[in-house]
């Protein structure tokens, strides 16, 4: 997934940032489209939840593709993890969510952003909505709280289209509703035998039936594809959530 804050950290990352040499050490498909990397990289100085990285790939002709990815491990893990979703068209996504290896190297450099990043610090309650890997940054913050052991109150909406589209759904069902956290999901386009669950595109009524009261003043963290993101924070400014507690990042065709 490639990210683009709607913040001036949108601007290019600070000279300080060094390209570094990163290892696979384990990969884990996640979905039929989703795998998970886990990586070494020895030079690593850490990261905070909600942040990303650059993934540079060369070719053996010299040739270069660049693309943003967000960390989807809690800063206290071990080693560094990026979800990505395969894009057929793409030039980055492709190779490393289909045909990257165990051993495998690659180029990263980050971390990058700090607007979109929370920590177990801050008071207030935790609304968190994702829709499709939009969900990889705000994962890194619910795994950051429980690395914590934090006792605030955490929500995560997650719209997918389909149960089997879910990323992460083990370790979520093994989340929800453990010391203060609600998992709500949404299924977009098709749902299993049984499903009791919401079964259409974020809205409102939704957020207004999940979320936290305007009175708790819970810091809101909104990422997934464009529309969803522009419609869920309009949405929740609306109901009257404060927009300065209200954060956004989006993602498109460009994080391939």
């Amino acid at each position: 997934m490639t990210v683009i804050e709607q913040n001036t950290s949108l601007r290019a990352p600070t000279p300080r940032l060094q390209w570094m040499t990163a290892t696979v050490r384990e990969v884990v498909e996640e979905t039929p489209r989703v795998r998970s990397l886990l990586l070494d990289v020895p030079d690593w100085l850490g990261h905070r939840a909600g942040q990303h990285v650059d993934v540079r790939l060369t070719g053996e002709d010299g040739y270069r593709a660049q693309r943003s990815y967000s960390i989807a491990s809690a800063p206290e893990s071990k080693g560094l993890t990026l979800t990505i979703e395969r894009i057929a068209e793409g030039e980055v996504s492709p190779y490393l969510a289909g045909e990257v290896r165990v051993g495998d190297r690659f180029e990263l450099r980050g971390p990058i952003g700090g607007y979109f990043v929370w920590s177990a610090a801050l008071d207030g309650p935790l609304f968190l909505v994702g829709g499709g890997s939009g969900v990889v940054p705000v994962m890194a913050m619910l795994r950051h709280r429980a690395a914590m052991d934090s006792e605030i109150p955490a929500t995560l909406l997650y719209s997918s289209r389909s149960y089997d589209d879910i990323i992460y759904r083990v370790e979520l069902e093994r989340l929800a509703g453990k010391d203060g956290v609600n998992i709500v999901h949404t299924l977009t386009r098709q749902q299993p035998a049984g499903w009791d669950g919401f079964s259409r595109r974020i809205d409102r009524a939704m957020l207004e039936s999940v979320g936290f009261a305007v009175a708790a003043q819970p810091r809101i963290f909104v990422c997934g594809p464009t529309p969803l993101v522009e419609a869920a924070a309009g949405a929740l400014r609306d109901i009257g959530h404060e927009p300065k507690l209200i954060k956004t990042e989006r993602f498109g065709p460009t994080g391939t």
